[in-house]
C-alpha cells in the first residue's frame, strides 16, 4: 500500500516538473539574481570613482528592485509546483516581474551611465509591472479551491 502511495507522489511530481513553468521562472529568477549581484558589486567597486552619488543611487536601487523581483520569481517557480494555483496567473505574475525588471532597473542603469533624462520616464511602467505582478499573485493564491481551504473541525 505504502508502495502505490509513493508511486503516486512520483507520478505527480514528474507531471509537475515537465509542466515547464516551474523551470523557466526558476531559471529566469536566479539569473536575475545572479545578475543583480554582479551589477551591484560591478556599481559599489567599478563605478564609484566614475559615478556622482546620485547615480550611484540610481544603480543602487535598480539592483535592490531586481534582486526583490528575482525573488519573487522564485516565489513564483515554488508556487507553480502547487497544482491548486492557477497556472495562467503565475504565468502572468513571472512575465509582470520579469517585464518590471526591465523596465524598472533596465531604465535606472540605462539613466545612470547615460544621464538621458527621458529614460525616467520608463522606469514608472516598470512599477506598474511589478505592481500587477503582485496581483497576478495574490489572484494566483485565492484561485485555490474553496473546498481544499475549509477547516474540518
Amino acid at each position: 500500500m505504502g508502495f502505490v502511495k509513493q508511486s503516486e507522489k512520483l507520478k505527480v511530481m514528474t507531471t509537475l516538473q515537465d509542466s515547464g513553468i516551474n523551470r523557466w521562472v526558476l531559471v529566469a529568477g536566479a539569473g536575475f539574481a545572479m545578475l543583480a549581484v554582479v551589477i551591484g558589486a560591478f556599481a559599489a567597486h567599478g563605478l564609484k570613482q566614475v559615478l556622482d552619488a546620485y547615480s550611484l543611487g540610481l544603480f543602487e536601487t535598480a539592483a535592490r528592485y531586481q534582486m526583490y523581483h528575482a525573488i519573487a520569481l522564485l516565489i513564483v517557480a515554488v508556487f507553480s509546483t502547487v497544482p491548486q494555483f492557477s497556472t495562467r496567473w503565475l504565468n502572468l505574475a513571472a512575465a509582470a516581474f520579469i517585464l518590471g525588471i526591465i523596465l524598472f532597473s533596465g531604465s535606472l542603469y540605462l539613466l545612470a551611465l547615460s544621464g538621458i533624462r527621458w529614460l525616467g520616464a520608463i522606469t514608472p511602467l516598470g512599477g506598474v509591472a511589478f505592481i500587477f505582478g503582485w496581483l497576478a499573485l495574490i489572484v494566483a493564491a485565492l484561485k485555490y479551491p474553496s473546498q481544499t481551504n475549509k477547516i474540518n473541525l
